[in-house]
């Protein structure tokens, strides 16, 4: 799943798995393959459930 940021657009703030406790509330299911793409753009891992690890991108 993906957490958004606040506001009209809110754009992608951090990448968490499924399970994440640490997940916010503005938050939307995603795919592995968008998972893998925003992370490779950028946004940020949660470091509590370490989706990068689970998917294989690293880096």
């Amino acid at each position: 799943m993906v957490e958004l940021g606040i506001g009209v657009g809110a754009p992608p703030t951090e990448v968490h798995a499924g399970d994440c406790y640490a997940a916010g509330k503005r938050r939307r299911v995603i795919d592995r393959d968008q998972a893998r793409a925003l992370l490779s753009e950028g946004i940020r891992a949660c470091t509590h459930c370490r989706p990068d690890t689970d998917l294989g991108v690293l880096g």
